[in-house]
């Protein structure tokens, strides 16, 4: 039986929540990330973790200078259980060559955890989480960020801006500003890489792209050189 299959049959399963398996009863004060890697397969927060397959925690370099913050899970990174690796993360490690920001230096993660989905069909279509499902994944993003110490958080996306800098954020107009954070010494925003690939041709697609590399230029004005690319 296939991956794809075994994940379908987990998709249709009924699962029940379970009493005591939330953030707050999982998250130990001295847990690493892998630590919390670890527990937080097993958090039952809230609800999405029931149509997904499995949870994808961040991963990346423990001191990362940059933590970049998307929204959820895409279908690919339900499957493989780790984030950034379908066609989004693919243009982002492209735009990151081209900012000349080492991937390998970076820490890449999401608001939430698991992949939250509607069904039409076959197909599990991307549903954007709610306020309170966001909420109930903040302690596992504040604790990654935590232990990781970033520099700069970049907010991929309008529901990671408003949900880490201001309800009323507006990645259109706000893009690449830097601020200074509770969270870290200085966080911004940019766009998804999956809104450059929705794109409605493939001049708008180029447009989009370019700046999306000038957003990640500015970003790296600010990181030292350990956390650039070689030349």
């Amino acid at each position: 039986m296939t991956r794809e299959k075994r994940s379908g049959l987990l998709h249709h399963m009924p699962r029940k929540k379970t009493k005591g398996q939330s953030p707050a009863d999982l998250i130990e004060p001295d847990s690493s990330l892998e630590d919390l890697r670890g527990a937080a397969e097993s958090c039952r927060g809230c609800d999405i973790w029931q149509r997904a397959t499995q949870v994808v925690f961040g991963e990346g370099a423990p001191g990362a200078e940059v933590m970049l913050v998307g929204e959820q899970p895409g279908t690919r990174e339900d499957l493989d259980g780790r984030p950034f690796v379908g066609p989004a993360g693919r243009l982002l490690d492209e735009a990151l060559i081209k900012a000349g920001i080492e991937r390998r230096g970076i820490y890449v993660t999401n608001i939430v955890k698991h992949f939250n989905s509607t069904t039409r069909g076959k197909l599990r279509i991307h549903k954007k989480p709610n306020a309170e499902e966001i909420a109930a994944c903040r302690p596992w993003l504040e604790a990654e960020i935590a232990r990781v110490g970033p520099k700069v958080i970049v907010c991929l996306g309008a529901t990671a801006a408003q949900a880490l800098i201001a309800r009323d954020f507006r990645v259109s107009r706000q893009r690449g500003e830097m601020m200074k954070s509770p969270l870290a010494p200085l966080i911004t925003a940019t766009v998804h890489p999956s809104s450059i690939l929705r794109s409605r041709d493939d001049k708008s697609r180029h447009a989009e792209m370019r700046q999306f590399v000038e957003d990640l230029k500015k970003i790296a004005r600010h990181l030292p050189p350990s956390a650039l690319k070689r030349k």
